[in-house]
């Protein structure tokens, strides 16, 4: 006996499409060139497999039973997908990446990058595009690895075999606290002695090997550790610790009053943060990543990468 997937094939599929169409067996078996016990048999044989019937036989009209309308409907769905894999495979052959993965540090703009897959999107490429979140040394380590085809948000790669990177910009960090939180009514510029009195807030480094990069912790300080940048500063928002935050991700809550830049006396700092790729001749690349690559080679699109926060 045929089992389902010996009958539930491409083209037994299409001639239960043609009979729905059609409305009845006789006029599906003239379209398709059958006669009409040759149509009739074949049906046959998948209710066979099935074990159940897909047809009322007690109307002359081709009225589907509630399985056989389940099956129409998954079956339209299956052609569906086979016609969108082949389109995509011939694409494919073409120079697409089946897939482009691009690791998103927690630094970067979401909204500029989902406009960017938005815009991508819409050249109907056979691309799918995976987005990593990252932070800190991991970042990297996601493109070296090889489970990211593409990073942005990169502190330093210039060590770094097979990598070839670019500047976005430079990105300055301020010291900053809630206005209810201790700190922000203390004397400036701020002693080490006091702020090691008061925890600190950090970002947890994904890199999966090594402990990570530590930066602007002082030793003996208490610590709050948190998966993101955004989140460090919804922290810090609430008074649950003081730190580095980048100024064009605060510079909202600064302008509002819900946080407050203090000095200290350590030097304020300035950070360069690239995007980066592993290397290959540009014949090589792939169309997904060249167009990624255009795209970042506008000065608006990096300003926007490392400036579009929004204050919430």
């Amino acid at each position: 006996m045929q089992t389902a997937r010996d009958v539930l094939t491409p083209d037994a599929l299409g001639m239960l499409q043609t009979i729905a169409l059609e409305g009845s067996f006789a006029a599906a078996a003239r379209t398709l060139g059958l006669v009409p016990s040759a149509l009739t048999y074949r049906v046959r044989q998948i209710e066979d497999a099935l074990d159940v019937l897909l047809y009322d036989r007690s109307s002359r009209q081709a009225r589907l039973t509630q399985a056989g309308a389940e099956l129409l409907r998954e079956g339209t769905r299956l052609l569906e997908e086979i016609d969108a894999v082949a389109n995509r495979v011939k694409r494919v052959a073409t120079g697409w990446e089946p897939q482009l993965t691009i690791a998103v540090d927690s630094i970067i703009s979401l909204t500029t990058v989902l406009e960017l897959c938005e815009s991508f999107f819409a050249l109907n490429p056979p691309t799918r595009i995976k987005l990593r979140d990252e932070t800190l040394s991991g970042t990297l380590e996601a493109l070296t690895s090889g489970q990211a085809d593409l990073a942005l948000g990169v502190t330093d790669s210039s060590n770094t075999t097979g990598i070839h990177s670019k500047p976005l910009g430079d990105v300055s960090f301020v010291y900053a606290v809630a206005p209810h939180h201790p700190l922000a009514g203390a004397p400036e510029p701020l002693k080490d002695e006091l702020v090691r009195q008061h925890r600190a807030v950090a970002v947890a480094d994904t890199v999966a090997r090594g402990g990570g990069l530590t930066i602007g912790l002082l030793g003996g300080q208490d610590v709050f550790t948190v998966a993101t940048m955004q989140a460090k500063l919804d922290a810090q928002l609430r008074g649950l610790g003081s730190g580095f935050v980048p100024e064009c991700m605060a510079r909202g809550y600064i302008e509002t009053g819900r946080l407050v830049v203090k000095q200290i006396e350590r030097a304020q700092r300035v950070v360069r943060v690239n995007y980066a790729w592993r290397s290959a001749a540009k014949s090589g690349q792939g169309r997904a990543l060249q167009w990624w690559l255009g795209q970042l080679s506008s000065p608006p699109t990096r300003a926007a990468l490392l400036e579009r926060h929004r204050a919430v």
